[in-house]
C-alpha cells in the first residue's frame, strides 16, 4: 500500500497521478490473482462484480479523505494497518478452510465471491486510498481526475489479476485455493508490518 505522506509528494501531472493510481491498486490487483486462483474456470460475472468493487472504493475513498480533510486522519490513521490486516487474515484464512475441509461439489458451487466478502476485500484494499485523498485536500490537484484515473486503473488491473490467476490455478483448485488464501493473509501482515516500522520496503 501507498503511505501517502511519504510518498505523495506534490503531484501535478497525469503520469504522477497514473503512478500512484498503480500503487493504490497493487493490493487490489494481488487480491484479484488470488480469487482468480480459487476458481475452476473464471467466472467474467464474478471478475467484473469484484473490480467494480475494488475500482469503486479506490475512486470513493479519495473522495471522502478529500471532503473530510485532515479532520479525520487522527482517527483513521492508528487503526488503518489493523483493519486491513484482520479483515485479509480473515477471508485469507476462510479460503484456507474450504479448501482443505470444504466438500468438493460446494468448492465448485462457490466458486465465486458473496456480495460480503467483495464487501471486505474492497474496504481492506482501499483504506490507504482513504489517506491519500486526506493528503489531496492539502495539494493542488483535480480531485475528480484524479479519482477517475484511480477508479479504472484498479477495475483494469483487478480483471488483469483475476485471469492471471484463473489461469495459473484451474488445474490445481485445492493447492492454489490454499496459496491464495496464504498470500492475502501475507499481504495483511505486510501492510501491518509495514505501519509499525518493522518493515521497511
Amino acid at each position: 500500500m501507498v503511505d501517502a505522506h511519504i510518498r505523495m509528494g506534490v503531484i501535478v501531472g497525469i503520469g504522477e497521478l497514473f503512478l500512484l493510481a498503480v500503487g493504490l491498486s497493487m493490493d487490489a490487483f494481488s487480491v484479484s490473482v488470488c480469487k482468480g486462483l480459487g476458481m475452476r474456470r473464471i467466472d467474467w460475472r464474478t471478475a467484473c462484480l469484484l473490480a467494480l468493487a475494488f475500482g469503486g472504493f479506490q475512486a470513493g475513498m479519495p473522495v471522502i479523505g478529500w471532503a473530510l480533510g485532515s479532520q479525520l486522519l487522527w482517527l483513521i490513521e492508528p487503526i488503518d494497518h489493523w483493519i486491513a490486516f484482520i479483515l485479509l487474515a480473515f477471508i485469507g484464512g476462510n479460503m484456507i478452510r474450504e479448501a482443505i475441509w470444504g466438500d468438493e461439489e460446494e468448492q465448485e458451487e462457490e466458486s465465486g465471491v458473496s456480495a460480503r466478502e467483495v464487501l471486505l476485500l474492497a474496504v481492506a484494499t482501499s483504506i490507504d486510498a482513504l489517506t491519500v485523498g486526506i493528503a489531496f485536500a492539502s495539494l493542488s490537484v483535480n480531485i475528480w481526475l484524479s479519482v477517475a484515473l484511480i477508479g479504472i486503473v484498479t477495475f483494469t488491473l483487478s480483471l488483469v489479476g483475476v485471469f492471471v490467476g484463473n489461469q495459473f490455478g484451474m488445474r490445481y483448485q485445492k493447492p492454489s485455493q490454499i496459496a491464495g488464501g496464504i498470500i492475502l493473509i501475507l499481504i495483511g501482515a505486510k501492510v501491518l508490518l509495514e505501519h509499525l516500522g518493522i518493515l521497511v520496503l
